[in-house]
């Protein structure tokens, strides 16, 4: 009976202990998915829910074109680069094999409709005539890309070439497909040729290819706005693919799943774990004007100022975290630039502190001598 007794408040205690223990707010875990590797990411805050062999060195695929992108995007970004301009095609470019919009060597196509069938259809001889017109060759064009994947932090990735056709020394990871993928969603522009699900891409001549989506989630997926499809015989079928739900956004990766359909369902399976268990919630909003900070010795008494940041956090859904905003408005003296740091937002995150710059959103000349006389007289 003692026994018994001391076996039933051991496990009373053990129990107790359990339950005790903090909540695990974000699980990387192996969960068995159906494919060589996967991960699932916050978008807002990067923080990995799910992951499976995630930094095995790996083909792609076509989820290259996803650093392709990046670039393009980086050089209208930069002004380097419009959506109108017209980009010559090399026969170098029209000969690409595998997915491609047939463009015709010798003829000139607006940048516009080359991102939209690559972003779309995975054009492959698009690619080749983007890189090509902003680097000078496509050699010139995947050192830049290496060279952002370095910057990224994309630890296990190096490019051969700018479309991922077969190449025996290219391979990146499931983790460093979600950082370049993030990358790429943050820039708006993404989406305006993403949601397209078919469209006719007209040639010089008259000639039109029809071009769909090859991303079916973006039709059959709730919020899902965005991926990049990915096939070849080594790499199997791959996605990088994201949605959003109200103000949830989540990004999902998978490399070498056996077929289309069943990388769609991963994809799914693992968007449907997110959206039923997490939410993000954000408590700071960038260049959101916060407040005014005193200037002495200005033409202005006050500035008012703006976060440099966004700052987000990740929870279970119903869980109910603290989390405190403090702002502090700085005494500054003038002259003050725009942009210039006069404050300060500090976020208390359980054990994370996290500063983020409150900057000035406008210029505040210093007083001049006459500015200080008027003062003397006004105040007589």
């Amino acid at each position: 009976m003692k026994r018994i007794l001391r076996n039933f408040v051991i496990i009373v205690i053990i129990v107790g202990v359990l339950v005790a223990l903090p909540r695990v707010n974000v699980v990387k875990a192996e969960q068995g998915y159906k494919c060589k590797s996967a991960l699932l990411m916050d978008y807002d805050t990067g923080k990995v829910l799910r992951a499976q062999n995630e930094t095995e060195r790996l083909q792609i695929a076509s989820m290259v074109k996803i650093m392709t992108l990046n670039l393009i995007f980086d050089e209208i970004e930069k002004g380097s680069l419009s959506t109108d301009d017209m980009i010559s095609v090399s026969e170098n470019a029209s000969s690409m094999g595998g997915s491609q919009a047939f463009l015709d060597a010798g003829c000139s196509y607006q940048a516009n409709e080359l991102i939209k069938s690559i972003v779309v259809a995975s054009a492959n001889d698009s690619c080749v005539a983007m890189a090509e017109h902003i680097a000078g060759s496509v050699e010139n064009f995947v050192a830049k890309m290496n060279d952002k994947a370095s910057k990224l932090g994309m630890n296990d990735t190096y490019f051969v070439n700018c479309t991922g056709l077969p190449a025996p020394n290219q391979y990146c990871c499931a983790f460093d497909v979600a950082i370049m993928f993030r990358e790429l969603i943050s820039n708006e522009r993404f989406f305006d040729y993403s949601k397209i699900w078919m469209f006719d891409f007209v040639h010089p001549s008259g000639r039109i290819t029809q071009l769909t989506n090859t991303n079916k989630l973006v039709r059959f997926y709730e919020g899902c706005d965005g991926g990049k499809t990915g096939f070849t015989s080594e790499a199997l079928s791959c996605l990088a693919a994201t949605a959003k739900r109200g103000n949830t956004r989540f990004i999902s990766v998978v490399i070498g799943a056996a077929d289309a359909k069943t990388r769609n369902a991963q994809v799914s399976t693992m968007l449907n774990e997110a959206f039923s268990g997490y939410e993000t919630k954000q408590y700071v909003y960038k260049q959101n004007l916060a407040g005014k900070s005193e200037v002495i010795g200005g033409k202005e008494k006050f500035v008012d100022c703006y976060p440099s940041e966004d700052y987000f956090v990740l929870t279970e859904k119903g869980e109910n975290k603290a989390v405190d905003v403090q702002f502090e408005f700085w005494q500054v003296l003038a002259p003050i630039k725009k942009g210039d740091v006069v404050g300060k937002v500090i976020v208390l995150d359980g054990d994370t502190t996290k500063e983020i710059d409150l900057k000035a959103d406008i210029d505040v000349e210093k007083k001049s001598f006459l500015d200080i006389i008027d003062d003397i007289v006004d105040n007589w």
